[in-house]
């Protein structure tokens, strides 16, 4: 069941994993924003999370805590996430050539 206490410990890893990637991808401390960098992490840590399920990694994460494997799982969500958006971009722009 889905509480309060989940929707906040996905907010913070959130943040702490769209705002690492986003200083990777922007090269600059503030990344794509705030409201952005919580975005991107949140659909990060749903796409790191169901791809670490997925392969076996990192077992346990539905626990309620801010861990280090909850930052890498949104961390690498949300670079998959960067990555599928610049390559829908890309896809996008030859079609209209």
């Amino acid at each position: 069941m889905f509480t309060l206490a989940h929707a906040g410990t996905w907010l913070v890893v959130g943040l702490i994993g769209g705002g690492l990637a986003g200083m990777l991808v922007k090269r600059s401390r503030a990344g794509f924003g705030l409201l952005t960098n919580i975005g991107l992490g949140c659909v990060g840590a749903l796409i790191g999370g169901a791809l670490f399920n997925l392969f076996g990694l990192f077992p346990g994460m539905g626990d309620i805590v801010i861990s280090l494997r909850d930052v890498v799982a949104a961390f690498v969500g949300s670079l998959v996430l960067l990555v599928a958006i610049w390559l829908w971009g890309v896809v996008r722009d030859r079609k209209a050539h």
